[in-house]
């Protein structure tokens, strides 16, 4: 709790009407999707300038007050929760786009610009910005450049890393840095642009940037098909790359269709139920290209990697499919999934994949575990459902169990123990798995030069006491 003196002395910062001390509002904004902590903020802020955030940063150093950023709260590592009594900032007032440059093909956003409505403002500009996840209707740009999120097209488009042409941040010591000015070429020495994307707050607070557009991909074509095994999903990726430019590659299992199909009340997409699915998304602008799709398809029947498959033959069947697989995520909200989040390099994906099914097989037993993810990049969600008899905790304890030897095997493989969900709170411990103890101490040094006190987002990404709230 803020004391007093403390609470007056930032009432002189921020209105009375922006500062929010109420235990429902501190509970909805101190957690993100994660449900494995209490959140605990002290109170909740809404600045509206970034000489406003500025001030609460300065405000936060003075007075030793860790600082939470928040953006749409739809991580899933536990990076914008707030459990030791920190000051949450709140961005999402801070919403404006400007500085539309219609040569250089980029904007300006404030942080609080929520995703789906960049793409929106693309799109009216007959532009694109192609970065696309479930989450898009309510993420915002800059919690998106803080976790460097990516989703379900970065096979053909890349990160939020590839679209930051510009950066405004406030630091952890309460300076304004303008990185980059939104230049195509600035070659003059270090871009802090690329230290704050994935930082997850922990160096300053995002607070605006200049965004790159595209243009807009051309018609394609969106296939669904059902494969017997994991075994076959990288044969059938690299005949579908190999004759075509692939926008996504998806997969999911039966059982994720399971769950979907149950939440939207929906009717099964194939006559026979497969073990797993994969949703592609192939640009196909000329006539050739949609044969090329079909000859593909048939081939991959003939080898056996794909016992049945559907191609959709409008833009509403298409967006149908694509729900059954963007619909998982909501679909297992209320199993209060473990998440891991993995990732290998493409080549070694098969061998990988065959070891972590054993592994997840021997010492999940009692619980459904369900995948799906990005396979296109490498990149495997694995969700483990809780069951409505166990407690909370004593779930999570038996998971993290299971993480030992679910990360030796990353470790192994030389892959990351995350992709793309970051490292927050819940993964914060196994950073070791995929970054050595020099790289870590090279972190550790660069938060100490961009946070001195350790107010900004104290307890994630490293294993560092944050102040005193």
């Amino acid at each position: 709790m803020l004391t007093a003196a403390q609470l007056t002395s930032l009432q002189d910062i921020l209105p009375a009407d922006r500062i929010h001390l109420d235990a429902e509002t501190c509970a909805r904004y101190g957690q993100d999707w994660t449900r494995y902590t209490t959140p605990q903020a002290a109170a909740i802020v809404f600045p509206v300038s970034i000489d406003e955030v500025q001030a609460v940063v300065r405000w936060a150093n003075a007075q030793g007050v860790g600082i939470v950023p928040s953006g749409g709260r739809t991580g899933l590592s536990g990076g914008a929760v707030a459990v030791q009594g920190e000051v949450v900032v709140s961005l999402e007032r801070m919403s404006r786009m400007d500085g539309f440059d219609p040569l250089a093909r980029t904007v300006r956003c404030q942080a609080g610009v929520v995703t789906a409505a960049l793409q929106q403002f693309a799109a009216d500009h007959g532009l694109y910005y192609p970065v696309d996840f479930a989450s898009s209707g309510s993420s915002q740009i800059g919690g998106n450049i803080a976790t460097n999120a990516v989703g379900i097209r970065v096979v053909r488009y890349g990160m939020t890393r590839d679209w930051v042409a510009g950066l405004t941040v406030v630091t952890g010591s309460g300076d304004v840095l303008e990185c980059n000015l939104g230049l195509a070429k600035n070659n003059t020495g270090y871009d802090f642009r690329h230290l704050f994307v994935g930082s997850e707050g922990t160096l300053g607070l995002v607070v605006a940037a200049t965004m790159r557009l595209t243009d807009p991909p051309p018609s394609s074509t969106v296939l669904l098909l059902a494969l017997p095994g994991l075994a076959d999903i990288m044969a059938v990726f690299h005949a579908f790359r190999s004759a075509l430019t692939l926008q996504a590659f998806e997969f999911f299992s039966d059982l994720a269709l399971t769950h979907v199909l149950a939440a939207e009340q929906a009717s099964a997409p194939l006559a026979e139920r497969q073990p797993f699915y994969v949703l592609l998304e192939l640009e196909t602008p000329i006539q050739s290209q949609e044969e090329a799709v079909l000859q593909v398809f048939s081939a991959c029947l003939e080898q056996g990697w794909v016992c049945d498959g559907l191609i959709a033959q409008s833009q509403q069947q298409a967006r149908a499919l694509w729900r059954l697989r963007e619909g998982i995520s909501a679909a297992i909200t209320p199993y209060t999934p473990y998440k891991n989040d993995i990732s290998v390099v493409l080549s070694q994906l098969p061998g990988f994949v065959a070891r972590l099914q054993g592994v997840l097989a021997r010492e999940y037993p009692d619980f459904e575990v369900l995948w799906y993810g990005h396979i296109g990049d490498g990149n495997l969600h694995i969700n483990v459902l809780k069951p409505a008899s166990w407690a909370l905790a004593d779930f999570r304890h038996a998971c993290e169990q299971v993480n030992e030897q679910v990360f030796a095997l990353v470790a192994e493989f030389a892959g990351s123990m995350s992709a793309e969900h970051g490292v927050g709170l819940l993964k914060r411990d196994y950073l070791g798995v995929t970054r050595s103890v020099e790289e870590i101490a090279l972190m550790r040094g660069v938060k100490a030069v961009f946070d001195p006190n350790g107010i900004m987002n104290p307890g994630k990404l490293l294993q560092q006491a944050g102040p005193d709230a």
